[in-house]
Formats: structure tokens, sequence, C-alpha cells
């Protein structure tokens, strides 16, 4: 099974800007010229409702029980004059439209929520742990339908990159956090997991939110189906400064890249020193250790508010939890390791 496709770098895009921009004069190739996003959203919007509306899935089958997989879904293509049998739904009648703006244009999308999952949600920035598959709505469309890339194993991927990891396509960013995790998993003598009640369900993506002008499935502005399972996710600090990655988006808008708070070009959640006052982050929030006996039944604390865990350590059923609790001194608001006015180092105190 390929697991390639679904990744991809912002390193590698800027490399690749690059190379274009060094085109030899001397070249007579034709120069690609990129569909407009407005444009191409318009005919992305009517290929999802043609398929969403001559497509049907097996919903009867999930009528009953919680630990399913991507694998039991089936979607069938609706025949001319044919009805939808019995047990199943029409994919139109059973998905949630969904809006979102990026790249300063407008996109619809579609979610069918087969299971919301037991477990907790990740944040935009976060790990996830999945099994998945890829198609192409457009061949679907046109009688093909092939999976372009799937893991029928847990993998995992990062929603957000930190420029030279891998991360996933933006609607990926999107849709996992609105489903839970697992609420719990176990592990076989053969190593096997098994994971009960995963969120399950299928995102229908216009190419915009995919990969819109590149080949990665085989052809350009293909718009995309995949279903997944979301088996678990980890809390990601990109930067290790102890703020969760997901709290360095200070606008709100589900984009960590524009943050940058000391204006250094480095956004905060890759920056170890987010205010620029030559005090590192870490060293800005108030440590904590939590020293837990499970050998004397002792339970885990409670983190406090602005409480974050940053490591942990077991040994003979005794965890070692360190936390960092974000300060704010002068109460001004703004967070010490934000306020360049503020230079207290909690570590030395």
């Amino acid at each position: 099974m390929k697991i390639k496709i679904l990744r991809f770098s912002l390193l590698l895009v800027v490399l690749l800007n690059i190379l274009v921009s060094c085109k030899n004069d001397d070249d007579d190739s034709v120069d690609f010229v990129e569909e407009d996003r407005t444009e191409q959203q318009a005919k992305d919007k009517d290929s999802l409702i043609a398929y969403l509306t001559s497509h049907y899935y097996n919903s009867g089958f999930f009528e009953t029980g919680t630990n399913h997989k991507y694998t039991d879904i089936v979607i069938t293509a609706l025949e001319e004059g044919e009805t939808v049998p019995d047990g199943h739904t029409l994919l139109m009648s059973a998905v949630e439209l969904r809006t979102t703006t990026y790249f300063e244009t407008d996109y619809e999308y579609y979610v069918l929520n087969i299971n919301q999952g037991g477990g907790g949600s990740p944040a935009f920035t976060d790990m996830v742990r999945v099994r998945y598959s890829g198609s192409s709505i457009n061949e679907a469309l046109d009688g093909n339908y092939e999976t372009f890339d799937s893991s029928v194993t847990p993998i995992n991927f990062n929603l957000q990159t930190d420029g030279f990891s891998f991360s996933v396509i933006k609607a990926w960013q999107l849709v996992m956090p609105t489903f839970n995790a697992s609420s719990s998993y176990e592990i076989d003598d053969n190593g096997i997991f098994t994971f009960t009640n995963p969120g399950l369900g299928i995102m229908f993506i216009p190419s915009g939110l995919g990969y819109f002008s590149g080949t990665s499935t085989g052809s350009s502005y293909d718009n995309l189906m995949f279903k997944f399972e979301l088996l678990q996710y980890e809390v990601e600090d990109h930067d290790s400064d102890g703020v969760p990655s997901y709290l360095e988006d200070r606008d709100g808008d589900l984009d960590v890249v524009d943050d940058d708070t000391d204006e250094d070009f480095s956004p905060n959640f890759i920056d170890i020193d987010d205010d620029g006052d030559n005090v590192a982050t870490l060293d800005e929030l108030i440590p904590s250790t939590y020293i837990v006996n499970t050998n004397n039944n002792d339970e885990e604390p409670v983190l406090g508010a602005n409480e974050y865990e940053i490591s942990r350590v077991t040994i003979d059923g005794v965890i070692t939890i360190k936390t960092v609790t974000i300060a704010d001194s002068n109460n001004d608001g703004t967070p010490d390791y934000l306020d360049e006015t503020i230079t207290i180092n909690y570590n030395e105190i």
C-alpha cells in the first residue's frame, strides 16, 4: 500500500518554486498556468455535488456497534432509474456541508460522520494516528474506483508541518479536529492493536483543499474522497518550548505560520524565544514536578488552568510528571513569555 501521497512539505514547495523561477531563458517549453482558485472551486463544487447525488453508502451496517473500520464503508453508484436500496443512504442526504476560506478563496466541502469517536479531539497542529484510504472523485465519476493511497495499519500524520517535517493537505487540518479518537485500545500477545470506539467518517473535498494543481494523485485539480478512522492523537509542541503548538495560534485563525510576536521571521510555534527578550520561552513558564506512585494507588494530578504536561517517566510503577504553567506576572493580559518587558526566568528562582 502506498502511504506517501497524503504528505507534503513546505520546504519542498519552496524548493520547487525556486526551480521554476530559475527556468532557462532558452527553454522553449510552454509555462504552466495555474487555474484561478475561485473559478476552479466552482467547477469542483459541481463535481462534488454530482458525485454525492449519484452514490449511496451502506448506512444500515453502522446502526449497531462502534468499532467499525473504514474498510466496512461501501459506496455504490446509483444506476439510472434505480432507487436507493433499503439499509442504504444517498450520500448527499447524509453529509454535512462545511465552508472555509483558504488562499483567499471560499471553499465548500462535505463530511460524513459515521461515528464521532469516544476519546478526545486533536487540535489542528497535532499528530494523528489513523487508518485511511484516498480516491479520486473525478475518476469515480468516470467509472474508475481505484484507491490512490491507503493504510490498513495505523499510521501517524502531522497535521502541521514545521517546514522540514511532512504534514497533510489542508482538508485534514480542518476535518480531523472535528472527530474524536478512540476511547481506549488493547494490544494482544502478537502486538496487534484493537481500538475501541474510534472516530469514523469520510471527507469529500475540492482540489483547492487537496493538491490543487499538483499531480500527486495522478492528475491535476482532483476532487478527493478520504475514508478514515481516527484512532489516537498526540498534542504537538513543535519547538519544545512548553507551549502546545495550537496555543501559538494567537489570532485564532487556525494558522500558526502567521503568528510571530517578536517579528523575527520565525513563527511562535517554531521560536524558542517568542517575545525576543533573550529569555527562552520555556524559562518564562512556571515549572512543577509531580510524583505519582501507582504502587500506592496514587492518582494523577488534575492540572490547573494554563498548566501543561511536558514530560513523564515511569519507573517501577512510579510516574514522574513535569509540567509548566503559563504566567502573567503583571496581570496585563499578556503572558510573560510573550511580554518583552518581563524577563523573569522561573527556572532560576
